[in-house]
């Protein structure tokens, strides 16, 4: 039977059955730790950390707003993580709120009162996202001018607000995003071109909600936490340029790829015939404040919190880990191997965790997701080791278009494949670790649609014997 303790690995058994009685315990101790990191990563949770009402006063972070100042207070947002936003801001400011629309993902069951959730698509965005983006410049612009619009942004906000610009069509958008996923682009060039070919992203939106005074609850997936990079920054000062754009194009040999409106558009951005999106001393920005409540290194630290407190010990390599992902998987087991043969960094029982996200570029045609294939590459590495642990996840729940997160792996993982007839090599380099794993079973690990977003988790687990 599931224990209670897991609310969001649902095969939890499995995952254990599976695996050797001597790997069991290192595989449940690992499951229980991302268990705590997505945990940790709620949505609500944040919201409530961070957003106060006292009397009649909000408070956000040391920032007092007198609520009577203003005519009316409207919610609006994007992202994976915006509906569970949603929920907890109207819990907190319940009759103060006149109304909102936040676009949210399919599958999620929230329920809210004043806020309207609309369901778009993700990661390529549909129509029903550019509806949902056109309601909320709408609200916005039916405000009175001395309102207070709440935006709440996470991970995943790039395709659910999505507003093409002017002559741009929703299938150049949805083209060109596939095109760089594909290319093995990281996540800062995908949203610099995304930001110019759009209406509301790259402070855009942020241009059209002035001089209404905003206030925008961020939940970080990026590394690093730049909030310009978020969702693609909607609500921040834009450092990148129309040049930008098209050198990150070129770099990737997009630029006589992608339509002919696309290259006209940026050509006409870098001549100054279209205005730039809004930098940092743009008066826009006297009326926002931007605030991040949630990150990566948020759960990271209540990860190695429990680990401790379950007697391993406990490093944080970073919240900041970027590259190809199969070379991270590789990189990542030699940490844990080091850790398993010499005691460096630390001395077994330990616990070795990372965070960030990684990239994969696509040579085969197989399916999977960059948590997957570092999962790959790690258990490759890590072929007949005892006693460890192994597991990379996406606090979405969502691994490339693939329905699992992530995967967990250890020492007798290739050793089974092998057994089964199953060539690791092949599958990894074929981008397939999703077929790989679900042919193998017992690695696969399925969360569904968590209402988060703070990047992916890696983590190692090595036994002291």
């Amino acid at each position: 039977m599931k224990e209670k303790y897991f609310q969001f690995i649902k095969n939890y058994n499995e995952l254990i059955e599976h695996a050797s009685i001597e790997n069991r315990e290192v595989r449940i101790k690992a499951l229980k730790l991302i268990e705590k990191g997505l945990k940790a990563a709620d949505p609500e949770r944040a919201v409530k950390n961070h957003l106060k009402i006292i009397g009649k006063k909000l408070i956000i972070n040391g920032h007092i707003f007198e609520i009577d100042k203003f005519n009316g207070i409207y919610v609006i947002g994007a992202g994976k993580a915006s509906g569970k936003m949603a929920k907890a801001v109207e819990e907190i400011l319940s009759d103060h709120i006149n109304s909102g629309i936040v676009i949210v993902p399919k599958g999620l069951e929230i329920k809210v009162k004043k806020i309207k959730l609309i369901e778009g698509d993700h990661p390529i965005p549909s129509r029903i996202n550019v509806k949902g983006a056109i309601e909320i410049v709408r609200l916005i612009e039916e405000a009175e001018k001395n309102s207070l619009i709440i935006s709440l942004i996470s991970g995943g906000g790039s395709a659910l607000l999505t507003l093409p610009a002017e002559n741009i069509t929703l299938e150049e958008i949805s083209e060109i995003t596939q095109q760089l996923l594909r290319s093995g682009a990281d996540i800062r060039e995908i949203n610099t071109v995304r930001k110019h070919l759009s209406q509301v992203k790259g402070g855009q939106l942020a241009r059209k909600i002035y001089p209404r005074q905003l206030i925008s609850l961020i939940i970080s997936d990026v590394v690093g936490d730049p909030i310009d990079m978020i969702a693609s920054g909607p609500t921040a000062p834009d450092p990148t340029t129309f040049r930008d754009a098209y050198n990150i194009l070129r770099k990737y040999g997009l630029w006589e790829k992608v339509s002919q409106n696309i290259r006209k558009r940026i050509e006409r951005g870098i001549s100054c015939e279209i205005m730039e999106t809004p930098k940092k001393d743009d008066i826009t920005f006297t009326k926002v404040l931007n605030v991040i409540i949630a990150s990566n290194l948020t759960a990271l630290k209540a990860i190695k919190k429990e680990a401790q407190k379950n007697g391993l010990n406990t490093i944080i390599l970073s919240s900041q880990i970027e590259g190809e992902a199969r070379h991270v998987g590789k990189f990542f087991s030699s940490i844990v191997k080091e850790v398993k043969n010499s005691c460096n960094p630390i001395k077994p029982p330990a616990s070795i965790i990372g965070g960030g996200e990684t990239t994969v570029k696509v040579v085969g045609n197989g399916l999977g997701g960059r948590n997957q294939e570092l999962a790959l590459s790690a258990a490759i590495s890590i072929e007949g080791l005892k006693g460890i642990a192994i597991v990379a996840v996406g606090s979405d729940g969502i691994d490339g278009i693939t329905d699992a997160a992530g995967a967990i792996v250890d020492g007798e993982t290739i050793i089974k494949a092998k057994k089964s007839g199953l060539d690791p090599t092949q599958y990894l380099r074929n981008n397939d670790s999703y077929t790989f794993f679900k042919k193998l079973g017992g690695s696969l690990i399925y969360t569904g649609v968590t209402g988060t977003n703070v990047n992916d988790f890696i983590l190692g687990i090595i036994e002291d014997k």
